[in-house]
């Protein structure tokens, strides 16, 4: 089941992603992915191309993986970590399917990182990773952009990670997926940029959440960013930037000029 948050004549609504189209739903994303379809009140049809897509959710955080995949690892020919390398960006980098990524002045080199995003449902403190994804609503898609020369100035990413529009997140919530084998890639104006498969995640879901929630708490509509595969590289002005993602879609973005 696709879940998604749209705005349509000014109003923000939910909905369920059906017949090519979103059928309106009272219930908020996080209290519908707990829910059978079957129970959800219906109203309201729209097609797709009358709405605007908004970020599936407002999470108080956004906790990200860095080098989480085997032949990211092996491409820049580093050692597998040990533990989940952590980072966090800010909630006011969240931006949805088809919003501007904006090219901050101060960085010369701004690239894509593909990503698969798990969205919490439940608070999540101290959980076992074998009943970690009972505390997962489902999955989206994320880029996490990243300012790379000033990263590697910095020494640490707390500033290029977290420039605003720099965490674009949807279009939806799937929640039926097995986020263990999902192909996943990255186009840039068309072109593959980036072309792997979440099996090759050096940490799964289920360890992500165990680690990250013995360390801090997770909130309901927190995200966590999961890693990204081979191939990162440069955005430019004008380009186009489309993440896939297996079972849940499309997430596109463009990059403007601040």
């Amino acid at each position: 089941m696709k879940l998604v948050r749209f705005k349509t004549n000014d109003k923000d609504k939910n909905g369920v992603v059906i017949n090519g189209g979103l059928v309106e739903i009272n219930h908020s994303l996080l209290d519908a992915a707990q829910s059978p379809f079957d129970d959800l009140e219906r109203k309201e049809f729209y097609h797709l191309d009358e709405v605007k897509i908004l970020p599936p959710v407002h999470p108080s955080k956004v906790v990200c993986v860095g080098l989480n995949y085997r032949d990211h690892a092996e491409e820049l020919n580093m050692t597998l970590p040990e533990e989940p390398i952590l980072f966090i960006k800010p909630s006011s980098t969240v931006i949805g399917h088809e919003d501007n990524i904006l090219y901050p002045p101060q960085s010369h080199q701004v690239d894509y990182e593909a990503e698969l995003a798990v969205v919490i449902g439940r608070e999540s403190r101290l959980v076992n990773q074998e009943n970690a994804l009972d505390y997962v609503a489902g999955y989206t898609i994320l880029n996490d952009v990243t300012a790379r020369d000033l990263q590697q100035k910095d020494g640490q990413w707390t500033r290029a990670k977290s420039f605003d529009t720099f965490c674009p997140i949807g279009p939806w919530i799937e929640t039926d997926l097995d986020p263990s084998n999902q192909k996943i890639g990255m186009k840039i104006n068309g072109q593959v940029k980036q072309d792997s498969n979440t099996k090759n995640m050096i940490f799964s879901v289920e360890e992500l959440v165990e680690f990250i929630s013995s360390i801090m708490t997770l909130n309901p509509g927190d995200v966590i960013a999961t890693g990204t595969p081979p191939g990162v590289g440069p955005l430019q002005v004008g380009d186009v930037a489309e993440v896939s993602v297996e079972g849940i879609g499309i997430l596109k973005n463009e990059v403007s000029p601040i």
